[in-house]
């Protein structure tokens, strides 16, 4: 099995020679950009209680953190949609390690601002065995500091690959969650997150397995 990184460095390689310099050009000043809004540092900490939430999953049911709690530990992974490449691999590594994870007594669970239907595609394509839930208008993103808007000068660029988010999100802010994961104890409580504005960069998955 691949790592993660060794994933994304090989989907950087192709897409550096199938996509136009000047796209590549604008996804990198987007990402540099981001960067300067230190998301990373506003968002919520280790060590806070998680906000509660309920939110509805692929079969329209709300899925709420109260209940996953019951279970014990929690990890909450935040992806962009499935229309990104880099939340198509993450998603698929998790669900490759989702064994570890459960054997550990912790829940996983996806959140995207996309709409159920995304999200239930998304999960049939990639037979993912854990919830993926909408964050309608990334409300909770936007509670725990990791919410964003996508510049104006990069969504045509997005427009020109046919990535339209209003369609996937059925809205018309070009809202979007900056990738995130989260590990609850049964408390609630933060004991670990990796958070990163740039999208490219994602967990290793052994090192989230070592945080339960």
């Amino acid at each position: 099995m691949k790592k993660i990184a060794q994933q994304i460095e090989e989907l950087n390689e192709n897409l550096a020679q199938q996509l136009p310099r000047e796209i590549l050009e604008v996804f990198a000043k987007s990402i540099a950009d981001l960067k300067t809004l230190s998301i990373e540092d506003h968002a919520i900490k280790t060590g806070e209680k998680f906000p509660d939430f309920s939110l509805p999953n692929t079969n329209d049911k709300n899925v709420s953190l109260k209940e996953l709690l019951k279970r014990g530990k929690v990890i909450i992974a935040f992806f962009r949609g499935s229309w990104c490449p880099y939340c198509n691999i993450e998603l698929k590594t998790l669900q490759d390690n989702l064994k570890q994870i459960t054997d550990r007594n912790a829940t996983l669970v996806a959140i995207s601002p996309q709409t159920s239907y995304y999200n239930e595609e998304l999960k049939n394509n990639h037979h993912l065995d854990f919830e993926l839930v909408t964050d309608k208008n990334n409300a909770l993103a936007k509670q725990l500091g990791i919410s964003f808007e996508l510049q104006d000068f990069v969504i045509p660029a997005y427009r020109n690959l046919g990535i339209d988010l209003s369609e996937y999100n059925k809205n018309n802010t070009n809202e979007l969650p900056t990738p995130a994961i989260f590990v609850l104890d049964p408390n609630g409580t933060i004991t670990y997150r990796f958070v990163d504005t740039n999208y490219m960069n994602r967990i290793d998955m052994q090192q989230l397995i070592e945080q339960l």
